[in-house]
């Protein structure tokens, strides 16, 4: 059995690893979790010993395929309480990460079917992130772009909102800008701010917060009665 704080540090060595395509560096953990980079270095050397991840001296920790597979089904229940969360108990989608992150460690593998089942076994959760399937495969899904890499003019569907902190989350909340929203593109400025105009009206964002943002081409969203994009 691992602790919820194992499966927390295994889940950010994902998220952060899929990010950025390459071994996860000791100090970008502790920046993610908001520890300290020996805190960091005592928890790899647990999950080492338990053959989870590899690490190689100056150059950063990976999953093992047995850590790829607990941080699967990690997400796979994360995903899915967030997903009943908004659905049947009337969450909001940017209250729903931290509360999901509390209930993640405690449910079982049967729960988690349950739940799947009561929302017909769902792609994506609120926040268009892909939930693994029960065999821990993600959804295949189209490519998609960064909002804060698009032109004035682009009309954009967003697909995704990556690494959802609680500031970021309401922000974007409030400036109606979720999964689904069709968004156009109606400046972006050189100091760093993407304006785009949403069915609420224009709104400014931050860069950092715009790369947090996935999105597809308007032009190109498949037609009414399809799956959305993962």
């Amino acid at each position: 059995m691992l602790s919820a704080v194992m499966e927390d540090y295994i889940k950010a060595m994902y998220v952060l690893e899929n990010e950025a395509g390459e071994r996860v560096a000791t100090s970008a953990l502790a920046d993610y979790l908001d520890v300290t980079p020996p805190t960091v270095s005592s928890m790899l050397t647990k999950l080492e010993e338990r053959g989870l991840i590899d690490r190689e001296q100056y150059k950063g920790a990976t999953l093992t395929e047995e850590g790829e597979l607990v941080a699967l089904e990690i997400l796979r229940h994360h995903r899915l309480l967030e997903a009943f969360l908004t659905e049947h108990l009337d969450y909001d989608w940017a209250d729903v990460h931290d509360e999901a992150d509390r209930l993640e460690h405690h449910i079982s593998d049967e729960l988690s079917e349950r739940i799947a089942e009561a929302l017909d076994n769902p792609g994506v959760d609120p926040h268009g992130d892909p939930i693994p399937d029960a065999e821990l495969r993600l959804p295949e899904g189209e490519a998609t772009s960064r909002l804060a890499d698009a032109a004035v003019g682009d009309r954009v569907v967003v697909r995704r909102i990556r690494h959802q902190g609680d500031e970021e989350l309401r922000y974007l909340a409030d400036a109606g800008v979720r999964p689904d929203v069709e968004l156009e593109v109606v400046d972006v400025a050189p100091f760093g701010m993407v304006t785009v105009d949403t069915p609420a009206g224009e709104q400014s964002l931050p860069e950092d917060v715009a790369a947090l943002i996935e999105v597809t081409d308007a032009e190109t969203e498949e037609p009414p009665g399809t799956d959305p994009a993962v």
